[in-house]
């Protein structure tokens, strides 16, 4: 057995392996379909090397060697089908068939030209760099923001597109590519080829793998956090993500509050109107909290009825403004389930981080402030003004009362 059958060997059965590592992934959820993609691309790529094994054992391999191009062109198109669900990208499906079908055309004529002609190597290994240079701006035209796994999969795919583009050289520096197809696994061009190939699918599946179980993992963690009833992350996840966005405050040198509130009086929402009347209320105050977070916000329900929401870059006097109208919009909006003329309210707590504190002094400061505007009545906001070391009776600064 030739050098170049061997690593042929290995491809067909490393294409496998990664097809069945795909299907792994989404058989986890049966909605990833980026995987399904990918799985489909390798199973092709399978399907590829074993027409390859086959070719030297027809007289004629003008057909076989067309249907190896064009199988393994439909194996890129399903990869970049696989990059485009995966980058939320709509596929080029179209332009993509079109391309196969004139490129499939055009290696079938092309047979007639001479052997180690560079016009017929071009034919076969240009479409392969197009297609590698397709899903490098799919990736990169993707909303998504990159990380640096994404970013390098694009320098891969850049990578795998120019030595494609450059086989043709390659196999005449090398002596060619073989007398006639029979004889292309006979040659060192074919060893060299079938190597590289193999370098580069290899990559790229453990790359696309590596970051198919990066997201898997993301969406575990993250659903793990959140709450289901708000879409809030839950009490373990808010102090998880607040704690990271006090630390790149203060590695920042900005500011950072948090405001906690509670919704007033909220066992009689449940015993008069009914436990559903109180989780619409829970809903619809998260709902103002989420669309507070959609920058760079971080908000949480961390209890039944009391929720937190930390604000990088935002000083005490910001945070209170912010504070005060959550709760006029809040105490002012009608609620499905309940009468008309009831308003359901929230009372606040709001402190700033100061140099000496940590997250756990800066909850404790807005907790206690929270507790004061429980205090003094409800449906109003409380500001603490200093750490807990240096409080007075004026640690506390009120505001607004509906």
């Amino acid at each position: 057995m030739s050098g170049a059958n061997f690593i042929l060997l290995i491809n067909l059965s490393v294409a496998g392996l990664l097809a069945a590592s795909f299907m792994a992934v989404a058989f986890h959820d049966v909605g990833r379909a980026p995987a399904r993609w990918l799985a489909f691309g390798y199973l092709l790529g399978m399907a590829y090397s074993a027409i390859e094994f086959s070719i030297p054992a027809f007289s004629d391999a003008r057909l076989p060697v067309v249907a190896a191009f064009a199988v393994f062109l439909c194996a890129t198109i399903a990869f970049n089908g696989g990059l485009a669900r995966k980058y939320g990208v709509a596929p080029p499906w179209k332009p993509m068939l079109l391309f196969l079908v004139a490129t499939t055309i055009a290696v079938y004529f092309v047979q007639d030209l001479p052997r180690q002609s560079l016009v017929r190597m071009m034919a076969y290994q240009l479409p392969y760099a197009v297609m590698q240079f397709i899903g490098l701006a799919i990736v990169w035209s993707s909303r998504q923001r990159p990380a640096r796994l994404d970013r390098i999969l694009m320098a891969v795919l850049a990578a795998s597109g120019l030595q494609f583009a450059s086989k043709p050289f390659i196999a005449h520096a090398l002596g060619g590519w073989g007398a006639n197809p029979q004889a292309y696994l006979q040659s060192n061009y074919a060893l060299v080829s079938q190597s590289l190939g193999t370098v580069f699918a290899l990559a790229l599946a453990l790359l696309m793998l590596a970051i198919l179980v990066r997201d898997v993992l993301a969406e575990v963690t993250s659903k793990s956090e959140t709450d289901t009833l708000s879409r809030l992350l839950n009490r373990g996840g808010f102090t998880r993500h607040a704690e990271l966005a006090v630390l790149g405050a203060m590695r920042q040198g900005v500011p950072v509050a948090l405001v906690i509130a509670d919704l007033d009086h909220f066992k009689s929402v449940n015993d008069s109107f009914g436990h559903a009347s109180g989780d619409r209320v829970i809903e619809t105050f998260a709902g103002f909290l989420r669309e507070a977070a959609a920058g760079h916000y971080v908000a949480g329900r961390i209890g039944g009825e009391e929720f937190a929401i930390i604000l990088p870059g935002t000083n005490l006097a910001a945070a209170r403004l912010f504070a005060e109208g959550t709760r006029s919009a809040f105490g002012a909006l009608p609620i499905d389930g309940l009468p008309a003329d009831n308003r359901c309210t929230a009372s606040f707590g709001v402190a700033e981080l100061h140099p000496s504190e940590d997250f756990a002094d800066l909850m404790r400061r807005a907790d206690q402030a929270l507790y004061q505007a429980k205090n003094a009545g409800r449906d109003c906001v409380r500001v603490s003004v200093g750490p807990a070391g240096n409080w007075s009776s004026a640690g506390i600064e009120a505001s607004g009362r509906g």
